[in-house]
């Protein structure tokens, strides 16, 4: 069996040599717009570039205010600042996620609690957050409380996980019942729709990763987008090393950040938007390709839900048990095909060890077996 889906992932992608997981497309269009950019000698965090790539960003996902920055993270960080979250407060964050998502929440001395996901769609379970919420905190003041710690729960930050949207609707209702702030981590998942909604659009804000592994790249960056104007400035005065606007004065107001995203970036994200289009309807051809022929294998493939319209930014199999992943993990690598397991269980990393955390029965299983294929875009670029 695995010899027929390693050829089949060969099929996909016919050229010779070592098939990627992940791939970006580039081409001729990103060459001219970077060389106009260099042309223009703007290439550091002013310019026209990253003006254009914002309001592009806005009209990609619906949402009124753009922030680019150096990358996904710095944009959760400030975007966590924003909701409230300080030392000696609390974080909801997926027990499955990458690395990432619960250190921003350390960067603001915050402390994450790990609660499940769900199989449908890998995001947060919203039945495992309210049961958690409902046995461990009570509302003091219209605040959460946790019982135990005697902290503030301020955030729950829900990732989209391969572009798969979360709960949304479910989730919205749980955080309003115990007034917490929602906060969407939506890294991976441009492009994609949670019952006609673009993801990023249910939270405060959210933020996305322009990483070189994402659907869309500048190389390194990623922004918080968001509809609240207070916000949208807020992030924008922090992430600007908190200088206040003059003439020729440089005065800043506070701790700031040095996070904004440099043009020459931004310039690279604006030709892949305009790419995005045809990369999104390449997504989905190749996930359906590999959900026709994995109807008839061992393997379970992630999907879609009915109401969601998903990026599909990295396809994801279910092995049968954790003995069969890792038997398919040294077969691809030695046939020259880069599979990924998922990441570790963020409570079982060692920064993360004495986190609270509810219990993860579906988390724990699908770490030990969950496999992401072969995803790169089978566009080919202009020359």
């Amino acid at each position: 069996m695995f010899d027929s889906l390693i050829e089949f992932i060969r099929t996909q992608f016919p050229n010779p040599g070592v098939v990627p997981l992940h791939a970006p497309l580039l081409g001729a269009l990103e060459k001219r717009y970077l060389s106009e950019c260099i042309d223009s000698t703007f290439v550091s965090s002013v310019g026209p570039q990253v003006d254009a790539f914002e309001q592009a960003l806005c009209q990609q996902t619906g949402r009124q205010y753009a922030v680019a920055m150096v990358n996904g993270t710095a944009a959760l960080h400030l975007g966590l600042v924003v909701a409230g979250v300080v030392a000696g407060s609390e974080v909801i964050v997926s027990a499955m996620t990458f690395i990432a998502t619960a250190n921003a929440v350390n960067y603001c001395g915050a402390d994450p609690i790990f609660v499940d996901i769900e199989p449908s769609t890998l995001g947060i379970c919203p039945t495992a957050l309210r049961t958690w919420l409902s046995v461990n905190c009570r509302l003091v003041n219209n605040t959460c409380v946790n019982q135990t710690t005697g902290k503030t729960v301020k955030v729950c930050l829900c990732t989209h996980i391969f572009g798969h949207p979360a709960r949304m609707n479910e989730l919205v209702r749980v955080c309003e019942e115990f007034h917490i702030t929602l906060v969407e981590d939506a890294a991976e998942a441009l492009g994609s729709y949670s019952e006609g909604r673009h993801v990023g659009g249910h939270g405060l804000c959210a933020i996305f990763s322009f990483n070189g592994n994402k659907i869309l790249t500048t190389g390194g960056g990623g922004a918080l987008v968001t509809d609240d104007p207070i916000v949208a400035k807020r992030v924008r005065h922090l992430a600007t090393t908190a200088k206040k606007p003059h003439r020729w004065e440089s005065c800043h107001d506070e701790v700031g950040y040095n996070f904004r995203m440099p043009n020459l970036n931004a310039a690279l994200g604006c030709a892949q938007l305009e790419r995005l289009d045809s990369m999104l309807i390449d997504k989905r051809n190749l996930a359906r390709a590999y959900i026709n022929f994995t109807a008839s294998t061992e393997f379970q493939i992630i999907e879609e839900a009915p109401e969601d319209h998903s990026n599909y930014w990295l396809n994801a199999v279910l092995c049968t048990n954790e003995k069969r992943r890792n038997a398919l993990l040294e077969f691809a690598e030695k046939e020259g095909v880069q599979l990924r397991p998922v990441w570790q269980i963020l409570p079982d990393s060692v920064p993360y060890r004495s986190a609270q955390r509810a219990e993860l029965p579906t988390a724990r299983d699908y770490t030990s077996r969950l496999i992401n294929l072969p995803s790169s875009s089978r566009l080919i670029a202009d020359a």
